[in-house]
């Protein structure tokens, strides 16, 4: 196996803590030496490997989308999923899958697909190296019940766009092990109502406590994960008795629902996905029309209770990924780093912690803690170079010109300014 070696490099290795100063081994599509400069006496020997020259670059694991939607099409109006043929979807999708990579980010964990299989076939469409993308928890559309969200439909019509509708717990467990079937990692379900909801608004809980322990111990039973879409406190709070594994926004926490998630910290993750409200408030208070404000107040309680909650996660040491409902016209596809900016700013996290959260807590997302997030001896070869401090200056991630190099699997899918090399990184 070709080795390349990183040598004079910056490394921050995920965990949190300082860079340091050293150099990389990779062997196949592993890490199979971090060298401190602190520890060696002499310069590695390059003998047998291509070199790449860091020149003090700032070197650190890829980025995890935690909470990610690569089949939304950067729609504003969901409609618009219900409309678009399955053709054109797939192709929309892989092109999405693209976008991310680009934008550094070497993992995405799933939170729903548009329609079934869809993220399980561009998930094994990567795998195999027929098309570029992050490695990628496929995921179910979101499982909702009738009049929660992603219920579209009427009575003289069906609307598919996002959702999964289904009542009780027989059709529950229909519908995940369909799922299942079909290839998904992850299950999703909508156990709360959302903003603009009309009859399930973002303080509502609306899929049944029976619901929700059936959904979770099929999947459970069958090795596979549960994430949640939780906006209101007793949602979290179902979520958490019935061990929803990761479980998303948790904006209206109360202090119970904080004490739960406190005593599971061990093993649930959460995520904020707060992007899209941030930016829908600024889109509509950019238009200056009077009758938008009703929804911008709606947005701002969600906003505001959504920052005081994460704060005090923070606190609690309640685990955060990085990411979530990027896909909408107001926050397209690709600018999912925007992320890592909200962290520091709006809940209180410093550059390296929210690093971190965007590395290695994220690879627990994509479950494998083991293998993903850190730059450690053995583990998976996924790597950025980047020009600049991120440490001092999270916002960098933004322009992708300061991404020098990608590195996934192994394998380099950008080194430099020019385009990304998609042939280089499918022919692994």
């Amino acid at each position: 196996m070709q080795d390349t070696l990183i040598r004079d490099a910056r490394i921050f290795d995920g965990t949190g803590a300082l860079p340091f100063a050293g150099h990389l081994r990779v062997r196949g599509n592993r890490i199979a030496e971090v060298i401190p400069d602190a520890e060696c006496d002499t310069p590695p020997d390059p003998r047998g490997a291509t070199e790449i020259d860091a020149a003090g670059r700032f070197v650190m694991p890829g980025l995890v989308e935690g909470h990610g939607h690569i089949s939304f099409i950067d729609q504003s109006d969901l409609m618009d999923l219900a409309l678009i043929g399955a053709e054109e979807h797939t192709l929309a999708t892989m092109h999405n899958a693209r976008k991310l990579l680009d934008a550094g980010f070497t993992s995405v964990n799933s939170a729903a697909s548009a329609k079934v299989r869809l993220d399980a076939v561009i998930r094994d469409e990567i795998a195999s190296g027929r098309i570029p993308g992050p490695r990628l928890r496929a995921a179910s559309p979101e499982i909702t019940v009738t009049s929660g969200l992603g219920d579209a439909n009427r009575m003289h019509v069906k609307l598919h766009t996002f959702g999964l509708v289904v009542d009780g717990v027989d059709e529950i467990v229909s519908t995940v092990r369909l799922c299942i079937r079909e290839g998904v990692d992850n299950i999703k379900l909508n156990i709360s109502g959302d903003i603009f909801m009309p009859h399930a608004d973002s303080f509502s809980t609306v899929m049944a406590d029976p619901e929700v322990r059936a959904a979770v111990e099929t999947a459970h039973a069958h090795g596979k994960r549960v994430a949640a879409h939780c906006r209101a406190a007793d949602s979290v709070k179902r979520a958490v008795r019935n061990r929803v594994d990761m479980i998303y926004h948790c904006d209206h926490c109360d202090s119970e629902a904080l004490d739960m998630l406190e005593e599971a910290r061990d093993w649930v993750l959460t995520g904020p996905a707060v992007g899209v409200i941030i930016k829908s408030i600024e889109t509509l208070e950019a238009a200056g029309d009077p009758k938008l404000q009703p929804q911008v107040d709606e947005l701002r309680k969600v906003f505001e209770d959504n920052c005081r909650t994460h704060a005090e996660m923070k606190k609690r040491g309640i685990p955060i990924v990085v990411g979530g409902d990027y896909g909408f016209s107001v926050n397209p596809q690709g600018t999912n780093a925007n992320d890592l900016e909200h962290f520091v700013t709006h809940y209180g996290f410093s550059e390296a912690h929210t690093l971190h959260c965007a590395t290695a807590i994220g690879a627990r997302a994509m479950n494998m803690p083991d293998e993903l997030g850190l730059l450690r001896e053995g583990y998976l070869a996924d790597l950025l170079m980047l020009e600049g401090d991120p440490l001092t200056d999270i916002t960098l991630f933004q322009d992708q010109d300061n991404i020098a190099l990608i590195m996934k699997d192994g394998a380099v899918y950008k080194h430099g300014s020019g385009r990304p090399d998609t042939r280089r990184i499918a022919a692994q």
